[in-house]
């Protein structure tokens, strides 16, 4: 999903100023790499993978420098990357978003399972296995799958059930 984002406008060196490039960052490519990240559980590996993808964004945006001593253009350490973007790394605001959620659900009242899951307080146990289909919802499904409308007395139409009835 991260090769998908890397925008072609963060390479484009004189049309749009830097800071419109860190706006355009910020409120539209964070939001969508960053979409129901409350709930992930990252591994340090996802971790350096998003640290990595937001480096990439960020040399795109403030370009090479020009080294003092030998006059040559070099990529920017990520030191000076950090420097450069002065806000958070999307690690940081990743948790800092997982533990504003976790102060609301810690906020909610106790009827509420996500509070009993954060507490740890869970009542009675679910049924194993696949949940059971009832009649209803399969007969809703064939209706507007086949188009076929309402049924009446035993006219079932016998599809895909080898021949049998539904």
């Amino acid at each position: 999903m991260l090769a998908i984002i890397r925008c072609r406008m963060f390479r484009l060196p004189g049309l749009l100023s830097k800071n419109l490039k860190i706006k355009i960052y910020r409120n539209i490519t964070l939001p969508v790499v960053l979409y129901g990240c409350k709930a992930w559980s990252l591994t340090l590996r996802e971790e350096r993978k998003l640290r990595v993808f937001e480096n990439v964004v960020l040399r795109r945006i403030f370009g090479p420098r020009r080294d003092e001593v030998t006059g040559e253009w070099r990529r920017l350490h990520n030191e000076e990357l950090n420097d450069l973007y002065s806000s958070p790394n999307i690690v940081r605001v990743i948790k800092s978003r997982r533990m504003r959620w976790a102060g609301h659900v810690a906020r909610m009242g106790e009827e509420r399972r996500v509070y009993r899951v954060l507490v740890g307080k869970l009542e009675g146990r679910r049924p194993l296995g696949r949940p059971r289909s009832r009649w209803w919802i399969i007969l809703g499904w064939i209706s507007r799958r086949w188009d076929v409308g309402i049924w009446i007395g035993l006219g079932w139409p016998r599809i895909g059930t080898g021949g049998g009835r539904l």
